[in-house]
C-alpha cells in the first residue's frame, strides 16, 4: 500500500479521503500521524495556488506524496468574496455561525444572491510531479439559515435544483453535487491514471 499525507487536521476529511483512495491501494495519513507540524501560510490568490502551497510543503516535510485542498464560497454581490478568505471571513474570533450571520448581514437588501462554492485539490510527489483538480457548485445565498447538517456556510448555501441548502441534504446528496465531490472525482481519475504509469 502506498502512503499519502493529507494536509489537514480534520478527521472528517481524512475519513472521506481514505474511503475514496483505499480502493486504489493508497493509505492516507495526517501530518500529525507522522509527528509533523507544518504551518503553511496561504498566500495564494486562488484556491488552486493555496492547495498547491500546502501540498508541496507537506510533501517536502514528509518526503511522501501529499494531498491538499482549498475551497471557499464566492458571492457575486461581494465581488467573489469571501473567496480564499472564507475560513477567516470576519476575523479570527468568529465561528461558522458568526461567519454566515455576517455574510447574511452583508447581503441585506441585495437582490443578487448568486454564489458558488469552489474547490481545488492538489497533489505533490517527492519526484516533483504534481496533479490538480477543481470543482464548482452553483447556488444562491438563502435569506436565513436552514438545516442542521454540514458545516461552514452550508446552512445558507441554497441549491435551487434540489430546493435545499447544503445543510438540509443527506451526505450522499451533497457529495453528488458539491464542489468538493466534483473535485474529488476528477482527482481520483487523475491519480488512478498516474499510479498506473
Amino acid at each position: 500500500m502506498q502512503r499519502f499525507v493529507l494536509a489537514t487536521h480534520n478527521p472528517g476529511k481524512l475519513r472521506e479521503m481514505s474511503e475514496i483512495l483505499s480502493r486504489l491501494g493508497v493509505e492516507v495519513v495526517m501530518p500529525a500521524d507522522l509527528g509533523l507540524t507544518v504551518d503553511v501560510e496561504e498566500t495564494g490568490t486562488t484556491f488552486a495556488e493555496n492547495a498547491m502551497l500546502k501540498a508541496k510543503a507537506i510533501c517536502t516535510a514528509a518526503n511522501l506524496p501529499a494531498i491538499a485542498d482549498d475551497s471557499g464560497l464566492c458571492v457575486d454581490a461581494l465581488n467573489g468574496g469571501p473567496g480564499v478568505y472564507s475560513a477567516r471571513y470576519g476575523g479570527e474570533g468568529l465561528d461558522d455561525k458568526g461567519r454566515y450571520t455576517l455574510l447574511l448581514n452583508s447581503l441585506r437588501g441585495q437582490s443578487t444572491r448568486a454564489a458558488h462554492f469552489e474547490s481545488a485539490i492538489a497533489c505533490a510527489f517527492p519526484n516533483g510531479d504534481t496533479l490538480t483538480a477543481a470543482g464548482r457548485c452553483d447556488g444562491t445565498i438563502a435569506f436565513a439559515p436552514m438545516g442542521e447538517g454540514g458545516f461552514g456556510y452550508d446552512p445558507v448555501f441554497f441549491v435551487p435544483a434540489l430546493a435545499k441548502t447544503f445543510a438540509q441534504m443527506t451526505a450522499e446528496e451533497k457529495n453528488k453535487i458539491s464542489h468538493r465531490g466534483k473535485a474529488l472525482a476528477e482527482f481520483v481519475e487523475q491519480l488512478e491514471t498516474y499510479l498506473r504509469q
